[in-house]
């Protein structure tokens, strides 16, 4: 998907950012942040979500490229490298089965494998459940709506009890299904909960 030379001109994600949800701009906490809202731990990603690497996700998304997996799961890894994060399994962030059936895949579960593949850590595909198939985080606009839209869809249904918990998604925009997932992580007994993703919105 990326020759050596677009790799190198990738846009990542440099401070200032929030230290929490990873929000551009942002010498210290966020106003979210700094509210107690965000459940995470923190947020990281490695890139901005522009140019090639917007093409990239909404490609590897919307576009049935699953053989994409594996080179964006090797960019997560080698950020993962530089910027360790404490973790004892990863979980991706799951789909309601309605959207799975209509997509057919999960991305953030192939880039969850594929993480694993390079890290050594396992994939913990069934500790969550979505229960509500609630609209595309896209399709709301601020925050607020961001964070309503996915009050209780997420389940806890594996045994996190005692885990540091890397979730994994293709993209961050607000943090907010981050957010929800390490909630109900932590309400099942998770140690620490931190969201990575493939890109952050600004």
């Amino acid at each position: 998907m990326f020759c050596e030379r677009c790799v190198a001109e990738l846009p990542e994600l440099k401070p200032p950012f929030c230290p929490i949800c990873a929000s551009p701009g942002h010498q210290g906490r966020c106003g979210w942040c700094q509210s107690g809202q965000m459940q995470a731990d923190g947020i990281r990603a490695p890139f901005l979500m522009q140019g090639l690497v917007r093409d990239a996700v909404h490609r590897f998304k919307y576009g049935n490229l699953r053989a994409a997996a594996p080179e964006l799961g090797e960019l997560l890894a080698g950020y993962l490298a530089a910027h360790p994060i404490a973790g004892d399994v990863l979980a991706p962030v799951p789909l309601h089965p309605r959207r799975l059936r209509s997509r057919g895949y999960n991305q953030s579960e192939l880039l969850a494998v594929e993480l694993g593949k390079l890290t050594g850590l396992p994939v913990e595909k069934g500790l969550l459940e979505r229960r509500k198939n609630t609209p595309p985080q896209v399709k709301a606009v601020s925050r607020d709506d961001r964070v309503e839209n996915v009050r209780d869809s997420f389940v806890c249904v594996g045994d996190a009890a005692g885990l540091k918990v890397i979730l994994v998604d293709d993209v961050s925009t607000t943090g907010s299904t981050m957010s929800a997932c390490a909630g109900v992580l932590k309400d099942g007994g998770a140690v620490s909960v931190w969201g990575l993703a493939l890109a952050k919105e600004g």
